[in-house]
């Protein structure tokens, strides 16, 4: 009964380890890598509800179906790190029983006693020549020059070169691996926060015992415009403080990091800073700086009005005390226009930022300013350094895999005037059978025709 587990179990790794095992996963990998670039990650449920029920993705998958295959994250769904896991059980499975057992292969000398054995390898020359045994140690003398790994018994003489070659297989593997752990780490461990902040307010950043890590405080906000007015670039001018928490995870060399620094962030040009990315992703407009009449400036909140377009913020500000007749002020960027509308839709004026006051159904109306808000988007993802060491152990071992590994033996028959050379190599066979004459020429000797 154990024979048959035990033959199960042989089967069931084999089966595993197999290469075409692999491929397919990595092709299944792929897809689904790319699923996560086509379906929006990680937004709200209401979001895919509103996106894709009315028009389902690739008309099968409405809001209920991306939600329950996990679509709206993929990077970190159980099926996709399942199949993580799956393709680095194979790749180490494959390492242990093929690519190690080849390097220790490699690295054990073989030792072939009688010319016949070296006549059947690829690469094989008999050498008439008058001392067969100065003519083995004259070998022995350029094989060293050249940095081959020699063993000397007495008239044999085995060589080898490029063993480290065979780590290279073992290295990718071992890179990949490392990646997908640095993957799943930063998928499950990772953080995302994107937030809107105004010139003024700010940020705390918790911990995992809530204490604060640091605070983000938006110091400036501006955007760069063309001539026509369309954004080109926007720059967020942020002030960093760091808290208790930080130096209490991160011991003597937060602490001495903590105080107040200030930075400048725009698109494509991101902050790293305490292990976490703060990237310049949007912007929107916060807030209306207003003067109803004679009264101080107000400064009232805007929000979005998809319905109005894709980028238009308001306010619906009532005209009576009593909350009636209210109007509707419109903006879509800080330098204005904001236009006034009535509850029948219809266009009241139109009020420049920094100008002067319009009426409003009976009221007049200055716009002091528009108050914009930068998009600030935050990320930790502490696989990253895994990651980054697996694509280095991966590059390294790919490096190493071109190396091409050879080996060269030579037995010297002194009562016979011959020299018998044969050589193996494991890729670039063409090279090294160019190669092998002209160490042999380097030999006093007469190769017959």
């Amino acid at each position: 009964m154990s024979g048959a587990v035990e033959g199960v179990v042989k089967r069931l790794l084999a089966w595993i380890s197999d290469l075409r095992v692999a491929i397919g996963l990595l092709i299944v990998i792929a897809v689904a890598s790319g699923l996560g670039t086509l379906v929006p990650q990680k937004e709200s449920a209401q979001l895919y509800h509103r996106v894709f029920d009315a028009e389902p993705w690739l008309g099968l998958f409405n809001g209920d179906a991306i939600l329950a295959l996990q679509l709206d994250h993929v990077y970190s769904s159980g099926w996709f790190l399942a199949l993580l896991a799956w393709l680095g059980l194979a790749l180490i499975l494959c390492s242990w029983r093929r690519q190690w057992p080849a390097l220790q292969a490699a690295l054990r000398w073989i030792d072939y006693r009688t010319p016949r054995q070296l006549s059947k390898l690829t690469l094989a020359e008999s050498l008439d020549c008058p001392d067969a045994g100065a003519e083995l140690g004259q070998l022995e003398q350029v094989l060293r020059v050249r940095g081959w790994q020699l063993q000397r018994q007495g008239d044999r003489l085995a060589a080898r070169k490029g063993v480290a070659g065979r780590v290279g297989p073992l290295l990718v593997h071992a890179g990949l691996v490392v990646l997908m752990v640095g993957a799943a780490w930063g998928s499950l461990g990772g953080q995302r926060l994107e937030r809107y902040l105004a010139p003024g307010n700010e940020l705390e950043l918790l911990n995992s015992r809530g204490d604060t890590q640091v605070t983000v405080t938006l110091e400036d906000f501006a955007i760069e415009r063309d001539p026509a007015g369309r954004p080109e670039q926007f720059r967020s001018q942020l002030k960093l403080i760091a808290g208790n928490g930080a130096e209490a995870s991160g011991g003597p060399a937060a602490a001495a990091q903590a105080g107040s620094t200030s930075h400048e962030i725009s698109v494509n040009h991101p902050l790293r800073y305490r292990g976490m990315t703060l990237y310049q992703a949007d912007w929107a407009l916060a807030a209306i700086d207003l003067q109803l009449g004679n009264s101080p400036i107000l400064q009232l909140p805007l929000q979005s009005f998809p319905q109005l377009g894709d980028q238009v913020w308001g306010i619906v500000l009532p005209t009576r005390p009593d909350g009636s007749n209210p109007v509707l002020l419109a903006v879509s960027n800080e330098q204005g226009p904001v236009t006034a509308y009535s509850a029948e839709a219809l266009e009241l004026g139109t009020l420049i930022p920094g100008g002067s006051a319009v009426e409003i159904a009976g009221i007049p109306l200055r716009i002091a300013a528009v108050v914009p808000a930068s998009g600030i988007l935050l990320k930790r993802d502490p696989g990253v350094p895994l990651v980054y060491a697996g694509f280095a152990i991966a590059l390294a071992g790919g490096a190493l895999s071109l190396v091409a590994t050879r080996q060269l033996w030579a037995i010297a028959e002194p009562e016979h005037h011959k020299l018998h050379v044969g050589g193996l190599c494991n890729r670039n066979l063409t090279a090294f059978a160019q190669e092998l004459p002209a160490l042999l020429a380097a030999l006093p000797t007469e190769v017959p025709s």
